[in-house]
């Protein structure tokens, strides 16, 4: 999947990784933020916004539906809402890059607003599904026309008012549940989705801070009833997005596989519904340490002290995958440098993420010297008991910003370079990601 204009990187056996840094901003609680400021009447300022190729391409559907947004010299982002039910008639089609949140939650909401928007994407965004989002949805009343298999380019003609509707989720995913919710802010009457398996709540926590009326019930079995009343009026806030755990994810990893390392990640973001890593790693015998836990905006935060750890390996319950599901990916590489042979089941859902991310990684740790089995819904890993890996091999990445940074970090702990094909999607959702590490090295 290379092209000329690839930007291949190699990573070699790291010294010890060693300071503090702090890392880009959440990409779910920075999408949100946008569209919500958007959404409501009057000015929001955000600080910390997540500034990579996907929410900056949320960032331009907005303004392309109405609302002003600019980036100050100060890094603060201003946004000037339309209101709720406010959105303009977009010009031209909107284009989603690679961001499969910035489609899903956008479908939302146009599908009860009356306009009609195209979107269309790049190559990897267009073969991911949309029949999940585009179900509920017309449902609602939104005439959703969509490329063959319910995939990118699609346009969305949105119903105003649009139907409430109860609906269940029938797989776990944050995307789905944001999506009903965002249509149900325009929809007379109250939306419910209901949801058996908890995802991250980001939309939950935000759209309340933004004065939707919003409850959370839960039963016995822990099935979720969220419900929103429609034609909500949202109120203009100021956000502070804390650090991103996905991002994170990366520079714990390194830390705990490269010997002698001692690293600080400030403020990141310790959603519960997002920080199964942080379990998962601890329960494998990483030293990771919360310091200064706090609250940002509604959202529990903390730096977190990471060192060099020797991991053993585990099995991991597959009831912690929606809090970790972007996670994997480098889990997997603190697996292969771990004591023993590592489990994972139920991770079906990485198999239509940017890539197959299941068998990617497979074939990947396996050229650079990994045991590795891959079954229909997970991966059996055989560690190298902190020994490092051979290395000593060119990874495609499939144009996935989590696998190239994935092989980054094992390059980091092995005998001989890993190359990544091309580095350039990195900048999806962690620009200065190179910048950050060579810091830590140095």
């Amino acid at each position: 999947m290379t092209d000329q204009t690839a930007t291949p990187r190699s990573f070699s056996a790291s010294v010890a990784l060693k300071g503090k840094i702090a890392i880009p901003g959440d990409k779910s609680i920075s999408h949100r933020a946008l569209m919500l400021s958007a959404l409501a009447v009057g000015t929001s300022r955000v600080t910390g916004l997540l500034e990579g190729h996907d929410v900056l391409a949320t960032a331009a559907a907005m303004r392309a539906m109405g609302a002003t947004i600019e980036r100050r010299d100060s890094g603060e982002w201003v946004i000037d809402g339309v209101g709720v039910g406010g959105l303009l008639q977009p010009r031209e089609a909107l284009d989603m890059g690679n961001s499969g949140t910035s489609t899903r939650l956008l479908m939302g909401v146009v599908a009860s607003h009356p306009i009609t928007a195209t979107f269309v994407g790049d190559a990897s965004l267009s073969g991911r599904p949309m029949g999940r989002v585009i179900d509920p949805l017309s449902q609602m009343g939104a005439d959703i026309s969509a490329s063959p298999g319910g995939r990118l380019p699609l346009m969305v003609r949105g119903l105003a008012p649009a139907v409430p509707l109860s609906y269940r989720l029938p797989m776990a995913s944050a995307q789905v549940k944001s999506a009903v919710l965002l249509a149900g802010l325009n929809t007379p009457g109250i939306t419910e989705v209901i949801e058996p398996v908890p995802t991250r709540d980001h939309s939950e926590r935000m759209l309340r801070g933004f004065g939707a009326e919003l409850s959370v019930d839960t039963d016995a079995d822990g099935t979720r009833h969220i419900r929103i009343t429609g034609e909500a009026e949202l109120k203009p806030q100021t956000i502070a997005v804390p650090g991103d755990p996905s991002s994170a994810a990366f520079f714990i990893v390194a830390a705990l596989i490269v010997p002698g390392s001692d690293v600080t990640i400030a403020n990141v973001g310790l959603n519960p519904t997002r920080a199964g890593l942080v379990d998962v790693l601890r329960a494998m015998g990483g030293d990771i340490e919360e310091l200064d836990r706090r609250e940002v905006g509604g959202e529990p935060v903390a730096d977190l002290r990471v060192r060099h750890s020797a991991l053993k390996g585990t099995e991991v319950d597959p009831a912690v995958a929606p809090s970790m599901i972007d996670e994997f990916p480098v889990l997997f590489v603190a697996a292969a440098l771990a004591e023993g042979r590592t489990t994972t089941t139920g991770l079906d859902e990485l198999r239509v993420k940017e890539s197959d991310r299941l068998a990617v990684m497979a074939a990947g740790l396996e050229a650079i010297g990994v045991r590795v089995t891959e079954n229909e819904d997970g991966l059996v890993i055989e560690g190298s008991g902190g020994d490092p890996l051979p290395g000593d091999a060119t990874i495609a990445g499939h144009l996935d910003h989590r696998i190239c940074m994935s092989f980054a970090v094992a390059g980091l702990a092995s005998k001989a370079p890993v190359t990544v094909d091309d580095i350039a999607p990195v900048a999806t959702s962690f620009p200065n990601f190179e910048a950050l590490l060579a810091g830590l090295q140095a």
